[in-house]
């Protein structure tokens, strides 16, 4: 699906959602994701990342600024605009690895790369740190305390967010 048509369909599903006040659990979530991603990577759910949390690595393929409030515990900062293969020089191609973003896509992305550079374990966190956050998972600060606060990436995507608080830096 080329991007202006994945454009128009999120932002058809937004104006759906924002009528109807859907949980992010929704049919329009659901149906936004699936039209956003092309599931080219393997993905892994929020609970089974949970179950499984300390066999991964955890990449973070947001900006700098979301990651500066908070993240996942341990996360390794990658960025997407600015990613390189040198940030993940020191992982093992074998190593299971977990990249997330806001929703999935930039982390979509940064998977597909890691997997044609030759690492052979690499999932993406389906619904990524949103998801976590609204199925009541930790997130947390640079200083490594919980938190609530959470950079939802502008107000149009923050929408999808239906636990926290969204903080702009």
């Amino acid at each position: 699906m080329n991007r202006c048509i994945s454009l128009g369909l999120i932002s058809l599903l937004f104006s759906i959602g924002t009528m109807a006040q859907e949980p992010v659990e929704s049919f329009g979530y659901r149906t936004m994701l699936k039209g956003l991603l092309s599931h080219s990577v393997s993905e892994i759910s929020v609970d089974s990342l949970a179950t499984n949390y300390a066999q991964f690595t955890i990449l973070d393929a947001r900006a700098q600024a979301e990651y500066k409030v908070s993240h996942l515990k341990g996360a390794l900062h990658v960025g997407y605009d600015s990613f390189q293969l040198s940030r993940v020089a020191g992982i093992a191609k074998n190593d299971p690895i977990v990249v997330y973003c806001s929703v999935g896509y930039r982390s979509e992305k940064i998977a597909e790369k890691l997997q044609e550079a030759g690492y052979t374990q690499v999932f993406n966190l389906y619904g990524g740190i949103f998801e976590w956050l609204n199925q009541e998972k930790t997130i947390y600060t640079p200083q490594g305390g919980a938190t609530l606060q959470i950079h939802p990436y502008n107000s149009i995507w923050g929408f999808w967010l239906n636990r926290g608080q969204k903080t702009y830096e």
